[in-house]
């Protein structure tokens, strides 16, 4: 009877296999920096860091809310950043051409370290492609009071040289030349190099200084000779 009533004794032991249903909603969020339209190409193998990009979109949230407040959050974001972060940000704005939030970062860089000529370079050079020449022509200035500056770093300093000429800073170059002659230019600890007598040269005599360029010539050797005459200034 019981096998009657049961033919497959087994068959209520099998369970349909539990299916859950779960409502999830996923919110993906875009994070920018800034327009795209205004941004350079991302330099390869470069990254920065949280802090890094957290003092720029700070930076970029004061421009945009109450530009007063900007040097008192610069000052008070900016100073817990390590160099490396620093100049990280630096970067990242001139990148953006965000030049404006970039002199604040610079500020509190050359407050807090040694004043590095590629840095300057760096700077003049946007500053030079956004049109701001009187940024630069003061920049030159801050730079003209700096102490401790290393002035034979030959690529900070050319790529300085080739910015303010040109974006034809005629006072700022010549600034820069007599800065070079107050620090030794041409010495045996300061060599000057051919590429960069031919720069400042050619750049002098362009901006209409033909005295200065004829003193570079002679004193370090005609760009359009192959040889220099290294005498110290």
């Amino acid at each position: 009877m019981a096998s009657s009533l049961h033919p497959n004794p087994t068959h209520f032991l099998k369970l349909k296999p539990l299916t859950l249903t779960t409502n999830r909603t996923v919110t993906h969020v875009s994070v920018r920096c800034g327009p795209r339209d205004n941004r350079g190409p991302l330099v390869k193998g470069r990254v920065l860091s949280i802090e890094a990009i957290q003092a720029v979109q700070a930076l970029k949230r004061a421009q945009r809310s109450d530009p007063t407040q900007l040097p008192t959050l610069a000052s008070k974001t900016l100073s817990r950043l390590i160099k490396a972060d620093l100049v990280a940000a630096l970067r990242e704005l001139l990148r953006q051409e965000q030049c404006h939030l970039a002199l604040q970062v610079f500020s509190t860089f050359r407050s807090e370290y040694p004043p590095d000529l590629s840095v300057y370079a760096e700077m003049a050079l946007a500053l030079a492609r956004n049109g701001m020449a009187e940024d630069m022509d003061r920049l030159i200035c801050v730079l003209e009071k700096e102490s401790g500056v290393q002035w034979d770093s030959d690529k900070g300093l050319i790529r300085l040289i080739r910015a303010v000429v040109t974006a034809d800073r005629r006072e700022s170059t010549v600034k820069i030349y007599e800065m070079l002659k107050r620090n030794g230019w041409g010495s045996s600890d300061f060599k000057a190099d051919e590429y960069m007598v031919r720069v400042l040269s050619k750049g002098l005599r362009r901006l209409g200084e033909v005295g200065l360029a004829d003193e570079v010539d002679m004193k370090f050797g005609s760009p359009n000779e192959g040889n220099l005459e290294k005498l110290s200034v």
